[in-house]
């Protein structure tokens, strides 16, 4: 995926139910955990300078996200930060299931360093991202985009509805 790991992480937060409610930071937390594993792209680029595919970094590996949640999850499970822990790595998990459909997750790390994907996209094009843009996996993409939009546009309007029949407001 290119483009729509934070429109998932926003759809997964809308879809949760209630939660994001209840806790102010909840949505900013899931779009954060939705991009987190990308913010190797960082060393990737300046320090790295692309030798390793960025997938092979641990922040793309689905081990330490799993030994993350275990120690996480005990510690916040009777606080108010239960719903953002859990929904954080379900955000995380969703950005490395999305990146199996055609960047190759370490599924079977630290056992197995195979990069696992579902598609391969064969070099195509003179520059990859032409490659990545042009085959038909992106349709994937523009699909979660409009899920995301779609989401964001019935959120606004049921706002608008709440305001304007004065549903949820206080007797006087």
């Amino acid at each position: 995926m290119l483009t729509a790991h934070l429109p998932a992480g926003y759809c997964l937060s809308r879809l949760a139910g209630k939660p994001h409610l209840a806790s102010p930071g909840l949505l900013a937390t899931v779009l954060i955990c939705s991009v987190l594993p990308d913010f190797d792209l960082i060393w990737f680029q300046f320090v790295d300078n692309g030798s390793l595919h960025h997938h092979r970094y641990w922040v793309h590996v689905p081990f330490f996200w799993g030994v993350v949640g275990m120690l996480v999850i005990p510690l916040v499970w009777r606080t108010r930060f239960r719903s953002v822990a859990i929904l954080g790595l379900a955000a995380i998990f969703l950005h490395l299931v999305l990146d199996t459909i055609a960047g190759g997750i370490m599924w079977l790390a630290p056992l197995d360093t195979t990069l696992y994907r579902l598609v391969e996209i064969p070099p195509t094009y003179s520059h990859a991202m032409i490659s990545f843009l042009l085959h038909w996996t992106f349709l994937l993409e523009i699909a979660v985009w409009f899920c995301a939009i779609a989401l964001f546009v019935t959120a606004r309007q049921r706002q608008d509805e709440v305001v304007l029949t004065g549903i949820g407001e206080p007797e006087s």
